[in-house]
């Protein structure tokens, strides 16, 4: 870098120094050694690096920083910022300009009143630059223009989002696109990518076969056994350092910017596969992985329609395992039924019906009915109808609200504009049931929405299945009109085979009733997180009373007892 303004102290060379000294002016805490670790490397790393860091880390903000810290050096710099949407840039670029602006250590980068210089939010020149076609900071989105200017650094901000990567088309395009950055690029010049995998084929993890330098940043210290294959070499120093740490293992790498209680809320939220890519990098998903809806994470029972249990425990061991259920998961899988159930029964804190609704043809008309009740989700009915929207099918809808006491039945709007919903009104009066038909609309992809709405509750064991439910799904298809293909029309059958994919599953009607129901429960269901983890520490208690009786030898042994809900960094 050259250092065009000879004022400038030397403890300010250090970016670690101007970091702390910013995150000061804005009032934030002193930078976490996390971000301390990424702010030498991005003071120090190769030409072209990548860095991979758990969402939340404040990638975002330390390279705006850098971005300053530059421009104070050398006013001369042109530094192009590139993220997925143009708004998204523009913010960057946007922060940029405030803080040069409000922060005595830089107003002297702001151009004079009248002076010749771009000043948008879009472009802006520093004061000390000379005449240039480049501004000093550029914002763009990556489908805008990217050719045109020249850039000494190109910091390429969360150019992958789940919308522009979620077909294959789509991240062949990105991947296109970013190749426009070696005509913008001068010689010499830095390129930097700040992001999180959305995605198992994410860009990010394609660069380094292409010379790129990848540091990885994940939010739990990964388990000895899987760096190799989830990682490689490209861990970064410090999280390295703590895998030759036993009691270091699958702990917070960042405590002080995200605590256990705080990543433990966002590993429920997310669902194992999504917290794996957006905070631990983990885009190497297994066979398991990838089909993350088991149906040994279920909880099957008998359900009374009107009563809900205080609460269900769910177990899988040998005692707990169903033989007289039909299984059409992946192989070895298999149902259970709880360990225990607790509390008095009570009526649910509400039901409702999703409807994924379909003409004639090889797609169903499908439907579930779901109750919820103290955080927990319990499936009380799923089927489908390969009739369509006809008389029959609208009464045997009507007459399963009824039969479950549904308050409000939710229809996806799929069909002639909520002409659909309008036919299930009508039948629902003819049989003397009149109750709300609410029409909701889908935009993401449906793989995507579908597991986003299931695994946490799926995962986490708070999903309660009818038994009678499961078996009248396997019966149903039976009938004539399924053909040779009946099984892949059964709701166990198409969860335990969904994917992040697209077209993961050619029939996925009735799972997709069963995503509607959930993400209603969704935005009024509340994860205890405290007693999870309480539940956590039970079983590891329990684990370490199977090892002293084993070995102690003792008989008979006594039953377990469930716990209850009681100044300047160093450098300068």
């Amino acid at each position: 870098m050259k250092h065009a303004d000879a004022e400038v102290p030397e403890e300010l060379r250090d970016f670690r120094n101007f970091l702390f000294l910013m995150w000061s002016f804005l009032g934030l805490p002193e930078p976490t050694p996390v971000q301390y670790e990424i702010a030498e490397y991005l003071q120090h790393g190769p030409r072209r690096r990548v860095i991979e860091a758990f969402r939340g880390a404040g990638k975002s903000y330390e390279t705006s920083a850098y971005v300053l810290w530059c421009l104070l050096l050398n006013p001369d710099l042109k530094i192009m910022v590139v993220s997925a949407s143009k708004e998204r840039a523009q913010a960057f670029s946007t922060f940029c300009k405030r803080v040069m602006m409000e922060w005595p250590m830089l107003q002297h980068l702001v151009p004079e009143p009248g002076d010749d210089k771009r000043f948008s939010n879009v472009a802006f020149d520093v004061s000390l630059c000379g005449p240039d076609h480049s501004p000093s900071v550029k914002s763009v989105g990556i489908t805008g223009q990217l050719t045109g200017s020249r850039a000494d650094i190109i910091v390429a901000d969360d150019i992958e989002t789940p919308e522009n990567s979620e077909t294959q088309h789509k991240q062949d395009k990105i991947a296109e696109l970013v190749k426009e950055f070696d005509s913008v690029i001068k010689p010499g010049g830095h390129i930097i990518y700040l992001g999180t995998p959305q995605i198992e084929a994410s860009l990010y993890n394609k660069l380094p076969a292409r010379g790129w330098d990848l540091k990885v940043w994940p939010a739990r210290v990964p388990r000895p056994g899987t760096v190799e294959v989830k990682y490689g070499s490209n861990l970064a120093p410090s999280i390295e350092a703590q895998i030759e740490d036993p009691s270091r293992i699958w702990m917070g790498t960042d405590p002080k910017r995200f605590s256990e209680e705080d990543l433990l809320e966002r590993e429920l939220s997310y669902g194992p596969t999504g917290f794996a890519l957006q905070f631990q990098l983990d885009t190497s998903l297994s066979d398991a992985d990838r089909y993350p809806l088991k149906l040994r994470d279920l909880v099957v029972m008998d359900l009374d329609p009107e009563l809900a249990p205080g609460r269900v425990i769910w177990a899988s061991g040998p005692g707990q395992e169903i033989k007289d259920l039909p299984v059409v998961g992946l192989p070895g899988d298999r149902f259970f039924a709880p360990m225990e159930v607790l509390g008095e029964y009570a009526p649910y804190d509400g039901i409702v019906m999703a409807v994924d609704p379909s003409g004639k043809g090889k797609d169903e008309t499908s439907w579930c009915v779901m109750g919820h009740k103290s955080g927990f989700l319990y499936l009380l009915d799923v089927g489908g109808s390969m009739d369509g929207y006809s008389s029959d099918t609208l009464g045997k809808l009507a007459q399963a609200a009824k039969k479950f006491g549904v308050r409000e039945i939710i229809c996806e709007e799929n069909y002639g504009g909520g002409a659909f919903s309008s036919l299930l009104k009508k039948a629902l009066v003819d049989n003397g049931y009149p109750v709300t038909v609410t029409d909701v609309r889908h935009t993401k992809a449906k793989e995507g929405r579908i597991l986003d709405a299931l695994e946490p509750v799926w995962t986490n064991h708070r999903l309660i299945v009818s038994k009678q439910a499961i078996l009248d799904d396997h019966q149903s298809v039976e009938s004539p009109e399924y053909h040779l293909n009946k099984g892949s029309y059964r709701f166990t059958w198409q969860a335990t085979r969904m994917q992040r994919l697209k077209g993961a599953v050619k029939h996925d009607d009735r799972l997709d009733a069963v995503a509607m129901a959930a993400e209603y429960w969704g935005t009024t269901m509340v994860i205890d997180a405290k007693q999870v983890m309480e539940e956590r520490h039970q079983e590891a208690l329990n684990k370490e009373l199977d090892v002293f009786y084993d070995e102690m030898d003792a008989s008979p042994r006594k039953s377990r007892i469930s716990l209850g809900k009681n100044n300047g960094p160093s450098w300068f």
